[in-house]
């Protein structure tokens, strides 16, 4: 089952008619309240990531609109991160400037040395339990941070190209000492000219304001194979977004979720199917059709049929994702007491009553007969204080 998100608002801690730059203030706060290189306590990563997440989605005008109005469901398909199996320093390289900004130096090192690796982003596919049996292969459309059209992945006008930062040589950090009493400590930030990139662009390109990435709107196909289960995730190399450098994209994660049926219930590759019937048909027997997955299937109703009786169609089941073994139908017959009768109906049941014997029905004799002992036994209600 897959675990409910808290709502975006509430883990930012703000209205929900709250201004972009609350929005931003809120992210700051926490931010800097979660970052693992400041708190140490248990969860705190997870904390970070959520609140990483939440903001990624309310900070975009787009995203927020369809959270506003679908909730989380209204994100399926947009191309959000994977904040769940990012690394930290794969988070600073989606917000860039933002973490710059609130943190300096901190992480710096670590998110130049993994600016080569790209970033991966998820989206969700929903499919029946019919594709779930037979598998299917499907188009995804999604969004996804990609290289400026305008400018190349530059950042640069047209015509223009970036120039190696003199502050930082290139490298893209510094070295920074600090002064404490009789000790003096040097450590290594991100350079504040360029931001850690190694260049400065003097005419920025105007679509994507120098930061060469502009969004884009990407469909691929994805084979999902039979048996597969909620929240199952099928990774596509190479179809995330490019990294700081551009040298490697990520991955595309596609999170599976299935539709709940109008009959079925799954249990591992079983289906179970809750069949109501008339009492007449319990006491009777019938020849039923129920309902599978590819139509329907006759099944005997024996005579003397108990409510909640289990009957099983072999092989009208899911396929086993593993060793393509498919499971079964599991029937559960439930029997129906209609709530109005006829007239003619009641006086068909009250001659049926008078040819009743509570007593000679095994099940119904074996009742009552625990019932007796029960009353008339030791501590029974039947036996009275002297």
């Amino acid at each position: 089952m897959v675990q409910s998100k808290r709502d975006y608002y509430e883990v930012l801690g703000v209205e929900r008619n709250a201004a972009p730059d609350q929005v931003k203030r809120a992210f700051r706060q926490a931010a800097l309240k979660y970052h693992p290189d400041r708190n140490r306590e248990a969860g705190a990563v997870e904390k970070f990531k959520e609140v990483s997440e939440a903001y990624e989605v309310l900070s975009d005008p787009e995203k927020r609109n369809r959270y506003d109005r679908f909730g989380h469901q209204g994100l399926d398909g947009v191309g959000l991160h994977d904040f769940s199996g990012m690394a930290v320093d794969d988070i600073f390289s989606v917000f860039g400037d933002i973490f710059g900004d609130i943190f300096g130096g901190m992480g710096g090192g670590r998110s130049r040395a993994r600016g080569d690796h790209g970033i991966d982003i998820q989206a969700v596919i929903e499919i029946d339990l019919k594709e779930v049996a037979t598998g299917v292969e499907k188009s995804l459309r999604f969004q996804r941070n990609d290289f400026c059209e305008v400018c190349g992945g530059k950042g640069a006008q047209p015509g223009t190209s970036p120039k190696t930062c003199r502050a930082c040589g290139g490298y893209g950090q510094v070295e920074r000492q600090t002064n404490m009493g009789l000790f003096v400590t040097r450590s290594v930030v991100n350079c504040p000219t360029c931001q850690g990139r190694g260049v400065v662009i003097d005419r920025p390109c105007k679509k994507c304001h120098g930061s060469g990435r502009s969004a884009k709107e990407c469909v691929v196909n994805i084979k999902i194979p039979p048996g597969v289960h909620e929240g199952q995730r099928i990774r596509l190399r190479g179809e995330g977004e490019p990294g700081r450098s551009g040298m490697a994209r990520g991955d595309l994660h596609c999170i599976l979720r299935i539709r709940e049926h109008e009959f079925f219930e799954r249990d591992g590759d079983h289906l179970i199917c809750r069949l109501p019937i008339a009492f007449t048909q319990a006491a009777l027997g019938a020849q039923v059709e129920v309902p599978t997955l590819t139509g329907t299937a006759p099944l005997k109703i024996p005579a003397g049929t108990q409510h909640g009786t289990i009957f099983r169609l072999p092989g009208k089941g899911l396929p086993n994702l593993r060793n393509g073994r498919i499971g079964d139908e599991i029937v559960q017959v439930l029997i129906e007491i209609p709530s109005r009768l006829s007239r003619a109906q009641k006086d068909l049941l009250h001659k049926f009553a008078t040819t009743e014997d509570e007593n000679v029905l095994p099940e119904s004799k074996g009742f009552f007969e625990r019932v007796k002992e029960y009353l008339t036994g030791p501590g029974g209600d039947s036996e009275k204080d002297e």
